[in-house]
Order: C-alpha cells, then structure tokens, then sequence
C-alpha cells in the first residue's frame, strides 16, 4: 500500500473576477461567484501542484485517502463493459426511484457519430448536459488524443464504467484548433484564452464548458455548497459518501491519472476538466469529492488527466 498526499493545493478563495492579482497576469478567465484555489504565478515549476492562499472550502483530507492509489472499485474488474455502462448511467433509476429526482428533469440520449457510442443526457435548468463521461478514443481520428488519454488503470473495463481520463490538451482537441487556425496553438505551455466557445473533444453541438457554465449547473441544484451531493451517484463512493443524484448527472468517483504518479483516487473522486485557463500550464476543474458535499474549483497543471462532461451549445 503506498501512502498518497493530495498536494494539489485543495484550499479555495472567492471570486473577485478579473482583479485577482495571481490570474490576471496570466489573463485568466475568472467569474466571480465560484469558489476556487489559483495559480501563484504566470508559470509552474511543478506544474502537477498548485498553490493557493485560503482554506474556506473543504478539502480532501489526505489522511482519509491513504490506500493504494490503483485501487480499483470491487465491481470494476468483476463485469462485462455492457453492464458497466448500464452502472455508470443509475441516473435514469437504477439506484433511486424517479420520484426522489427533480420534476423538471427531462433526459435524452446523444449518439455521437464519430464512434457510435450512445450517451444518456439530461436538461438541468436551461442546460443539457451529458450524464455520462465522454469515452471518445480515436486518435487515428483525433491526433491529439496519441498517448493523453487512459482508462483507469488502463482497464477497459474502467473505461466502460467511468469513461476516459484526459489531459486537458486532449480535452481540448488542441491539434484540431492548431488546423484550423495556424496561429491557435494551445494545450500544455499554451495559452489559447482567446476562444470563446472550445468545442473540444465533445461532438459537433456540443462543447467543453467553462467556469461559467458549471456555475450556472451548482445554481440551478441548490448552490455550490451542496451541488456535489446533488450530483454524486449513490453509489459506488467510498464509505457510503455517494450523493442523491436527484438531478441525473450521475456523477462517478472515477479518480483521475496524474503526471508522473499515475492512476489514484477511484472511488473517491470526481475531477471535471473545464475549458477554462488559468495560465499558459495550468487550467480550472471541477471536483466532486468523497468528503463533503461542495463542488470545487481548482487549478491544476494541464498534464493531469479528469473526465470530461461535454454541454449542449
């Protein structure tokens, strides 16, 4: 068993938009309302850490997710990807009857046409969201995708569960801005800010979303402060931490794979890439976590790989 410290600098601070002094020397996109831990400087030494001046947001305590870090969860190698998938998608009941979910709720399906693979989606106020992780995995298709996407623990299995992990240069499909427009080079050591709308990876209409646009989701659950528990799966969280998924976004602890220290935290954690940068190396995500009932916002270096949740446009 080895020892794992969270040293992603889990600690937040309020928004005070673009007057922040650590984002705005690097043009970061702040909206205010999101509580959130930044980037000390323009640049990072050890960009798999960042670093933060506040503690007003609960972190994860690290004492309480020591274990092996390529734990696996107990059904994760014990199914076939079919009935994984069925798992990953309890939004639409399987774990709770429809009566304990939100009365507007109004799910749906996307087929993405690149690969064929079918995602549930669900309307959550004025958006719709997908309620699974994206899978996409053709990097014949998507060069960007050539060694910056893994299943957890590189089991396919995993990836039937859980969906991908992607750094966020794959996240962006940064390859494919490059071609379409010379002077557009983003991803790790890249600063591509001036996009207003980053489609990503996600499949034509839909898009990687910003900071903004997961705000709006917190809002439309009951607020930051409770929208993890609003949008965690029952079950499958370690310790019995799951949360109410009323709203449908099923939200897996499906770990992440951080540069140089590989795969940790399943069952444990939920990371979200946003399209959101903080710095030429660093980006924001959304973190869902097993202690707690906030969701997060952090930055991290862009070699790390999460989940990815594409937004209808």
């Amino acid at each position: 068993m080895k020892k794992f410290l969270v040293t992603m600098g889990l600690v937040a601070f309020a928004f005070v938009g673009c007057d922040d002094s650590s984002s705005a020397s690097a043009g970061s996109n702040d909206e205010p309302g999101i509580e959130s831990s930044s980037s000390s400087s323009g640049k990072v030494t050890e960009p798999a850490e960042v670093t933060s001046s506040s503690s007003s947001v609960d972190t994860i305590s690290s004492s309480s997710l020591q274990g092996d870090k390529n734990s696996s969860s107990s059904g994760q190698n014990e199914a076939s990807s079919s009935s994984l998938k069925s798992e990953s998608s309890s939004s639409v009941g399987d774990s709770q009857s429809s009566s304990s979910k939100d009365p507007e709720l109004a799910e749906g399906f996307l087929t993405d046409p690149r690969d064929g693979q079918t995602y549930k989606t669900v309307t959550i106020g004025t958006q719709t969201w997908m309620a699974e992780n994206l899978s996409y995995a053709d990097s014949a298709m998507t060069p960007s995708l050539k060694g910056r996407s893994w299943c957890y623990d590189n089991n396919a299995d995993s990836c039937a569960k859980y969906g991908r992990l992607y750094t966020w240069a794959a996240a962006i499909d940064s390859v494919a801005l490059q071609n379409q427009d010379d002077n557009l080079i983003c991803g790790f050591g890249r600063f591509c800010k001036s996009l207003l709308k980053k489609q990503g990876l996600c499949p034509d209409s839909w898009h990687l979303p910003d900071t903004t646009e997961w705000k709006m989701l917190f809002e439309a659950v009951g607020g930051q402060g409770v929208a993890g528990r609003a949008l965690k799966t029952q079950s499958s969280w370690s310790d019995n931490s799951g949360g109410t998924d009323n709203y449908g976004f099923s939200a897996l602890p499906s770990g992440y794979y951080r540069e140089y220290d590989g795969f940790s935290y399943v069952n444990h954690l939920s990371n979200f890439w946003t399209a959101t940068e903080t710095t030429s190396y660093t980006s924001y995500y959304i973190s869902l976590e097993s202690v707690g009932d906030a969701a997060n916002r952090y930055d991290i270096s862009k070699g790390n790989a999460f989940s990815v949740r594409c937004l209808k446009d």
